[in-house]
Order: C-alpha cells, then sequence, then structure tokens
C-alpha cells in the first residue's frame, strides 16, 4: 500500500530560512580552523629562496608557521561548507551540521518500509547541498575574500587568540548579532525532534510519530 506524507516540524517557524552572518561566519572558522589543525604539528621546514652564485643559503623557516600552510588550509575552505545537512529539528545555528538529519533519517526509513515519501524532488538528490547550505557556501567565499587581511593577521601575530572570537566578534559582527556564537551542540537533551504524519491515500485520518519512533 502507497502512503501519502505530511511533515510537520517541531520548529516550523525555522523550516526556510538563509543562514545569516553570524552563523556564515561560525562555520567559516570552524572549517578553517579544522584545516589548519590538521597540519599544526607538522615539523616539516621550508626553504625559500634561490641559492645564488655566491652561496648564500635559502631561508628556512617553520611549515607550522608559514604562509604556505595558511594558503593551503584557505584553499577550497568554503567546500567543506557543502558537506553540512540542515537538521530542522535543532534551534538557530546547531540546524547545521554534518551528517543526516534526524528528519532525512526517519524519512529515509520509511522509503526502505516501502512508504511512498513526495519531497518534490528524486530519491537520489535528497543528499544534495540544500539551498540553505549552497548559499552559506557562497556567503562564506565573500566574506573570506573581504576579511582575507584580517585572517592574515590572526594566522601571523594572534593564534593565540580563537579565530572565532578574532575574526567574528572583533571584525565582522556587531555586538548585538553575535548570539549564535553562544549556541553549543549538547545532544539532544531528551527534546523531540520532527514529527512526520503518516496518513493512507483516501483516508481521512493519519497519525503523527517521533523522528526517533520510526
Amino acid at each position: 500500500m502507497l502512503f501519502g506524507l505530511n511533515l510537520s516540524f517541531a520548529i516550523s517557524a525555522e523550516d526556510e530560512r538563509l543562514p545569516n552572518r553570524c552563523e556564515v561566519c561560525k562555520f567559516l572558522t570552524v572549517e578553517l580552523q579544522a584545516a589548519l589543525e590538521k597540519t599544526g604539528r607538522s615539523k616539516e621546514v621550508l626553504e625559500l629562496g634561490a641559492v645564488l652564485d655566491t652561496g648564500k643559503r635559502r631561508r628556512k623557516i617553520k611549515y607550522n608557521t608559514s604562509e604556505t600552510r595558511l594558503t593551503e588550509a584557505v584553499d577550497n575552505i568554503c567546500e567543506g561548507i557543502l558537506q553540512y545537512s540542515v537538521h530542522a529539528e535543532r534551534p538557530g545555528s546547531l540546524r547545521y551540521a554534518k551528517g543526516t538529519s534526524q528528519t532525512m533519517a526517519t524519512l529515509k526509513n520509511l522509503v526502505h518500509k516501502g512508504v511512498k515519501v513526495e519531497l518534490g524532488l528524486p530519491y537520489e538528490l535528497w543528499d544534495e547541498p540544500s539551498v540553505e547550505v549552497s548559499d552559506m557556501k557562497k556567503q562564506c567565499e565573500t566574506m573570506l575574500e573581504q576579511y582575507e587581511e584580517v585572517v592574515e593577521d590572526w594566522y601571523f601575530h594572534h593564534q593565540e587568540e580563537r579565530l572565532e572570537r578574532f575574526l567574528c566578534e572583533t571584525h565582522v559582527l556587531k555586538t548585538s548579532d553575535q548570539e549564535c556564537l553562544q549556541e553549543v551542540w549538547k545532544g539532544d537533551m531528551g527534546k523531540k525532534g520532527s514529527k512526520v504524519e503518516v496518513a493512507s491515500e483516501g483516508e481521512g485520518g493519519g497519525k503523527t510519530h517521533d523522528a526517533g519512533e520510526l
């Protein structure tokens, strides 16, 4: 038997919206900090400059404090944003996270059980970046270009300070726009997630389930 689906989310006011400037800056710094941490313990030494006829040696610098390391980390950093999904059951900036959302996992589970689910796009496209995530990537690229010198200043002179604080709080955002920076994911905390109402076609009734039930 085929079923029709009605979806109702616990946070209906935020079902569809584009990321704000605070969220873009927050996840830009998350991605850049993660990229830098991957190479932070490297003991590689770079030799800069050509060897002259005078026998002058090349200048040696540590890779983990070099411009090369920063350039490699920044390169395509906003592409990492496309790995995020929209977790509509979570509040604020916490709606953006890597991995499959609870809502999407529920819908896929229903499909695997033989339920017909209509989302307005083919099943094979369900895991493609959403409009929200694609927009965040574009904003990330614009912000990174706009604050390139600020990022370089932090990298060469202020790494003892958190990048999020230095870039977002000090240079990008007004104090009144920094609320998302205080939002930290602490797990489900026993809260109910999105709800899916399954009603068989041709019948007036339906039953609403929490995502964890399906």
